[in-house]
C-alpha cells in the first residue's frame, strides 16, 4: 500500500503558526518596563523672587506742555518799524529789545512838553515876583490886586503840574516806541517785518514769546482719584514725572502745584497742573507726554515681576517653584503695577520664587530647570 505525501501547503501553516508563537510569547514587558520607568524632561524656565519693598502708587495720565507764561507781544504806539531786534527761535531775557518804532514823532512831542514846563516856570516866576512886590507895598496895594496875583501863582503852579504829566506821558509814548520783552522766554515766529505800519489797535502781535524755564504740563485725571489727590496734596510736595508720549522715556521730574477748583462734569475728570524746571528744555511748549503722578508710597509690600502673573479661565495666577523644583500653581490677587513690579495682595509670599518665563510649556507638577537671572548673568539649577 503507498504511502500518503504531506500537502506543501501544510508546512506553510505549520511555519505561520510558529512564527506567531514566539512573537506573542516574546516577553516585551521588559521594554515596555523600561520606557515608563523613564522620567518626563525638566522644563527650562526663568524665575525671580518674590520680594519686600516700598511700592510706589502712580496715576497714570496724558498731558500737553504749556509755557509757564506766554506772552504774545504788541505795540503801544502807532508807527513804522525801523529795526527787528531779535532772531525766531532766540532766548530772550526780560527787557530784551524786540523791535524798535521810529523814535522821532515821540521825541518831538517830549521835547515840545519841557519846552512849555520851561515856558510856565518862568510864567510862574514872575506871578511870584509880581506878588511879592504887591505884598510889600501893604496899604498902597489894593486887596484885588493881591488877589489876582496870588490866584496867578497858583494857576501857573498847576500848569507846572499838568507840564510834568505831559512830559511823562511823552517820554513814555518814546519808551513804547521801543519794544521790549515783558519775560524771558523762547520767542517764536516773526510776524511783522520791518518798514511796516503797526498800530496799537491791531490785533496782530510782533512775536509770542513762551517761557520754558520753568514750564507747566496739563494733564487730567478720573474724579473718582480727587481724594488722593487732594491727600498727597496736604502732605507736602506731589512728584509728577513727565515721559514720551508712548511712556517708555522719562523727561523731567517735577510737582503737582494745582489741582483746578471744579471737575468738568462732560468727562469726569479733574484738570491738575505740574511745574518742571525744565534746565535742559527736554520739555517744550504744545508737546505730548505720559504723565505719572505719585499719590501715595506703600511701606514693606510685597511685590513680584509683572511677567509672572498669568489670565486663566478661574482669574489670575501664577506657578511657584515648589520643593524638588516642581512647579505649583497658585492663585493670587494683585494691586497696582509700577516699573514692571506688581502689587501682592495675597497667594504668593515673599521669599517665593515665581516663573516668570517658560509658562507655556509648565503644567501643574512639571520638573523645572530653573534659571536665575542675578546682576546680569544667569546660574542654572536642576533638580
Amino acid at each position: 500500500m503507498a504511502k500518503r505525501r504531506i500537502p506543501t501547503w501544510a508546512y506553510y501553516i505549520a511555519a505561520l503558526v510558529l512564527v506567531g508563537g514566539v512573537y506573542f510569547a516574546w516577553p516585551r514587558h521588559q521594554t515596555q518596563d523600561v520606557s515608563t520607568s523613564k522620567a518626563p524632561p525638566a522644563v527650562p524656565v526663568t524665575v525671580a523672587s518674590v520680594t519686600k519693598a516700598d511700592f510706589p502708587v502712580y496715576l497714570t495720565g496724558l498731558g500737553t506742555v504749556q509755557g509757564f507764561n506766554t506772552v504774545t507781544v504788541r505795540t503801544r504806539v502807532d508807527g513804522q518799524i525801523n529795526q527787528i531786534a531779535f532772531k525766531e527761535g532766540q532766548l530772550v531775557k526780560e527787557g530784551d529789545l524786540i523791535a524798535q518804532i521810529d523814535p522821532r514823532p515821540f521825541q518831538a512831542a517830549l521835547d515840545q512838553a519841557k519846552a512849555k514846563k520851561t515856558q510856565d516856570e518862568a510864567s510862574i516866576a514872575n506871578a511870584q515876583r509880581d506878588l511879592q512886590r504887591s505884598t510889600k507895598l501893604g496899604d498902597f496895594a489894593t486887596k484885588q490886586t493881591v488877589d489876582t496875583q496870588t490866584s496867578a501863582v497858583q494857576q501857573l503852579t498847576a500848569q507846572i503840574a499838568a507840564d510834568d504829566a505831559a512830559i511823562f506821558n511823552a517820554q513814555t509814548q518814546l519808551d513804547y516806541a521801543s519794544i521790549r520783552a515783558p519775560i524771558s522766554g523762547v520767542t517764536g515766529i516773526r510776524q511783522v517785518d520791518v518798514g511796516n505800519i503797526v498800530n496799537a489797535a491791531t490785533q496782530t502781535g510782533i512775536v509770542t514769546i513762551a517761557q520754558v524755564e520753568p514750564i507747566s504740563v496739563i494733564f487730567t485725571a478720573p474724579e473718582e482719584q480727587l481724594p488722593a489727590i487732594a491727600a498727597a496734596l496736604r502732605a507736602g510736595e506731589t512728584k509728577v514725572t513727565a515721559l514720551t508720549a508712548d511712556g517708555r522715556k522719562v523727561l523731567s521730574e517735577g510737582i503737582l502745584s494745582l489741582m483746578n477748583n471744579q471737575v468738568d462734569t462732560t468727562s469726569g475728570t479733574i484738570r491738575l497742573k505740574a511745574t518742571f524746571d525744565n534746565k535742559d528744555h527736554a520739555l517744550w511748549p504744545g508737546l505730548s507726554v505720559s504723565t505719572r503722578l505719585l499719590v501715595n508710597t506703600i511701606k514693606d509690600a510685597t511685590v513680584m515681576p509683572d511677567d509672572a502673573v498669568q489670565h486663566g479661565t478661574d482669574g489670575l495666577y501664577v506657578f511657584v517653584v515648589a520643593d524638588g523644583n516642581k512647579a505649583d500653581v497658585r492663585k493670587v490677587k494683585v494691586g497696582p503695577s509700577t516699573d514692571s513690579k506688581t502689587l501682592v495682595e495675597s497667594g504668593v509670599s515673599a521669599g517665593e520664587q515665581v516663573v516668570t518665563r517658560g509658562q507655556y510649556r509648565v503644567q501643574p507638577g512639571s520638573p523645572l530647570a530653573v534659571s536665575v537671572a542675578s546682576s546680569g548673568q544667569s546660574t542654572v539649577k536642576a533638580d
